[in-house]
């Protein structure tokens, strides 16, 4: 384990579990090679065809970081042909990555996985960090041993202080202790982010005046970003060089099998899978939605079968043996609110499918069932009759030019899978 400093408590708290749990704040380095990522090279070198996979939340899904480290691969190595596989979702971090892990990541056959969740890990409890991030691990060697894994370190405002001090934050320390123990090597652009900044090289954020307006950017000052999270290009060029630098001194890994050790955390989601909706679990109005058109186009690639309520009265019921179990569905301005019913007892309040995000339609995850037994359970969620409250956003939408209230009008609810920890169980 890694020589660690800085105690950091932490109280869990989920549903039927409770539990003290520590974990130390680990020194943050550039990069660690570990066991290295010796296949890929190997195969690079040889002038084979290689297939890399950017696995993360919005900052990889932008095209910056992924981009250009892609083109350093294909410029080093003219020989081989270098694909990629974008896994990226924004706003998503390791809870719904270890999920969603095969369809958009493992069934592509990667060589390589950069895996980026410590930004949308950031609020998560640690524990649930090694949960998703093990689970990943594990499923990705399950399906082929000498298949290369690397995380990579984003930077988000706030992380400069500990970074400042030397210091992983706490979602990038809970992913190098699960590094350290499966020899994953990691790369640190976070750190190298905070460094420049404390030289007076690069700001998070454009300075303003008095009167709120962006101050001019020095010539040899690179400004990150905009919001303190995504960066601009000159961020991502921050990132693909201390990318590109690790990746270079990594060049000469040896190749061979990862082994898949003792499980860091017991209880982790190695289980995690999507599982299709079937006609049988439906009962009251429901479409399949054009893959061509509409919302169904627009989320294909994630979703390739969805599923459409906007009546009350609309269920989705099925069993599984396991002990969690959510759906991956969509948020969205027409959202409804849906009732949750776990072995015969009824969630009091309805769960909305809009939040206060909601003037697009969006990816996301509802949790029906958690921390149960490993045993068989049957769950029913049903569309509520009643729009949820939408103050949230048409308080201020209202003011703007060309408000249309029919966008915010509806009770859809929109599903693609089941996510389970477990196993479908069904009558045949």
């Amino acid at each position: 384990m890694l020589k660690q400093s800085l105690l950091f408590s932490v109280v869990f708290c989920f549903e039927g579990f409770s539990e003290h749990q520590t974990i130390r704040l680990v020194p943050a380095k550039l990069f660690h090679k570990r066991d290295g990522l010796g296949n890929v090279f190997t195969k690079l070198k040889a002038g084979k065809d290689v297939r890399i996979a950017y696995f993360g939340g919005s900052i990889t899904a932008q095209a910056g970081w992924r981009v250009k480290s892609l083109k350093w691969f294909q410029s080093r190595y003219p020989d081989s042909k270098i694909s990629e596989i974008n896994a990226a979702i924004g706003g998503t971090g390791s809870d719904l990555g270890v999920y969603r892990c095969h369809q958009d990541v493992l069934q592509h056959n990667p060589d390589l996985i950069f895996v980026e969740f410590a930004v949308n890990d950031g609020a998560a409890l640690p524990e649930n960090i090694w949960r998703g991030m093990e689970g990943i691990i594990r499923q990705a060697w399950q399906a082929d041993p000498t298949t290369d894994i690397c995380y990579v370190y984003t930077f988000r405002v706030n992380y400069e202080k500990d970074l400042d001090k030397g210091l992983c934050p706490q979602a990038a320390s809970a992913d190098e202790m699960l590094a350290e123990h499966y020899g994953i090597p990691s790369i640190n652009a976070a750190m190298k982010t905070a460094e420049l900044a404390r030289e007076g090289k690069l700001l998070y954020v454009p300075a303003k005046d008095e009167n709120g307006k962006e101050m001019p950017i020095p010539d040899d000052v690179v400004l990150f970003s905009k919001d303190g999270v995504h960066p601009l290009d000159g961020g991502h060029t921050v990132y693909t060089e201390v990318i590109a630098e690790a990746l270079a001194a990594m060049a000469d890994s040896v190749p061979g099998k990862h082994e898949i050790k003792t499980p860091y955390i017991t209880d982790n989601w190695e289980r995690a899978k999507l599982v299709p909706l079937s006609k049988d679990m439906m009962s009251g109005e429901w479409a399949l939605l054009d893959p061509a058109t509409g919302l169904g186009k627009s989320f294909q690639n994630r979703l390739p079968a969805l599923w459409e309520a906007t009546k009350a009265g609309a269920k989705l019921t099925f069993k599984f043996k396991g002990t969690t179990a959510a759906l991956y569905d969509i948020l969205g301005p027409d959202g409804g609110q849906v009732i949750i019913t776990v072995d015969g007892s009824t969630h009091p309040k309805p769960r909305p499918r809009f939040d206060k995000y909601c003037r697009y339609h969006r990816l996301a995850s509802l949790g029906v069932a958690s921390n149960l037994r490993d045993e068989i359970h049957e769950v029913t969620v049903e569309l509520h009759p009643e729009q949820p409250d939408r103050s949230s956003v048409v308080t201020e939408e209202k003011l703007k030019p060309n408000f249309d209230a029919k966008k915010y009008d509806g009770t859809g609810f929109r599903v693609g899978f089941l996510m389970l920890l477990g196993e479908l169980v069904t009558d045949e």
